[in-house]
């Protein structure tokens, strides 16, 4: 019952116009009211962020805001991987022969998420993170690795909620959803980043110009809390030992390291 319900309500809340005035709204100049009650109700860490909140003219400034220099250290452990995001980490393992991944108990295709069957054959048995970023996060989406981008397209044009409510009721987020993939060459293989769009607005901003990034550089943002997915080659990642689900993790944090096939 709760599940229907549920999906009525984002059925009809998900419609087009529903979401170009949502994004009217939160760009204008009479969403500033709202600032300082929404930094209050999810608890933003202002002293983190590089403009004093009364700068913001609009709820949209405050989602992409940046943060101080060097509140943010990316880890430097040789051949490490880092969290692209301010996120939890949602849920985490191994890409099976059929091509999916459980989440919250509910099965995703990621053939359908990748959306290219050849491409996705190298992934096969290597390692799927998946990153949950709230309405409080830090929106910036930082490169994991070091390495050269060889490939970039965009997929979906739906805006599913993709919290934990959103996963196991919602109608597939991570596959439905619109969303910008980029893969990425790295001295060991290849790894895949999908950035999902989330409820409502479905904005995802290329930040990073050329194709080689270094770790931790900045290389898009959302304009709402949303989720990113690592793909990792088979036999090219090992996990941190530390690392666990439903854990927070912030941009630079290590999550495991990189490894010879």
């Amino acid at each position: 019952m709760f599940e229907r319900i549920y999906q009525i309500f984002i059925e009809l809340t998900n419609h087009a116009l529903f979401s170009k005035l949502l994004q009217k709204f939160s760009t204008s100049r009479a969403s500033a009211v709202l600032l300082s009650s929404y930094a209050r109700v999810y608890k933003i860490n202002q002293s983190e962020m590089a403009d004093n909140l009364k700068n913001y003219e609009n709820l949209q400034q405050l989602f992409i805001r940046q943060l101080k220099e060097g509140v943010r250290p990316i880890d430097q452990t040789l051949n490490g991987v880092v969290s692209p995001v301010d996120a939890v980490i949602e849920e985490y393992g191994y890409i099976d022969p059929a091509k999916e991944m459980k989440v919250k108990g509910k099965v995703y295709s990621i053939e359908e998420m990748v959306g290219n069957d050849k491409l996705l054959e190298k992934y096969i048995g290597g390692l799927f993170m998946i990153f949950y970023l709230s309405p409080r996060d830090y929106h910036r989406i930082h490169s994991p690795l070091s390495g050269t981008i060889t490939n970039m397209w965009t997929l979906g044009n739906r805006s599913y909620p993709v919290n934990k409510w959103g996963m196991k009721y919602g109608k597939d987020p991570l596959t439905k959803n619109y969303r910008k993939l980029t893969e990425l060459l790295h001295p060991y293989g290849n790894m895949l980043m999908v950035k999902v769009g989330a409820m409502f607005i479905n904005s995802i901003e290329r930040t990073h110009e050329g194709e080689s990034v270094t770790k931790g550089d900045e290389m898009a943002y959302f304009t709402f809390g949303s989720t990113v997915v690592l793909l990792f080659e088979k036999g090219t990642f090992i996990l941190n030992p530390n690392i666990e689900k439903e854990q927070p993790v912030k941009v630079g944090q290590l999550i495991g390291v990189l490894k010879e096939k």
